[in-house]
């Protein structure tokens, strides 16, 4: 299996010093599109967010101290931290409200397409046809 790094195109990951030592270890190199940095903003916001509200206010004496805070931290930021982007509601919150209407459109997508390959989604698609024609 090969090895594979990505990043931004920023001048620290394109310079023949850096690319070299990757491709020079067998790793495949992907970079994202000039100017894609927006691709990446809600990750970025999550890692600061990590960082100051968790890493840097504990003094990890080692790494199972450093894995349970942070995946305490990670736990608190899905389940109880409001998000102003996501109009003060939890990421967990924003999941739960998506789900329902996830799976009504993918029961309306096997519904109109005709293909019923699993059982379930068969029979959920039929109940959502008895709905929508009642």
């Amino acid at each position: 299996m090969k090895s594979g790094f990505n990043t931004d195109q920023g001048s620290q990951f394109t310079s023949e010093v850096f690319t070299g030592l990757l491709l020079g270890q067998g790793i495949q190199i992907s970079m994202d599109g000039k100017g894609r940095y927006l691709d990446n903003i809600f990750v970025e916001r999550l890692w600061r967010s990590l960082k100051y509200e968790e890493v840097y206010l504990n003094a990890y004496q080692n790494g199972t101290e450093a894995r349970n805070g942070i995946a305490s931290y990670l736990d608190f930021y899905n389940q109880e931290r409001p998000n102003q982007a996501l109009g003060y509601r939890t990421p967990g919150q924003v999941f739960d409200e998506e789900q329902p209407r996830k799976r009504l459109q993918n029961q309306q997508m096997v519904l109109l397409s005709g293909i019923e390959t699993r059982p379930q989604v068969a029979e959920d698609s039929l109940n959502l046809a008895s709905l929508l024609f009642e």
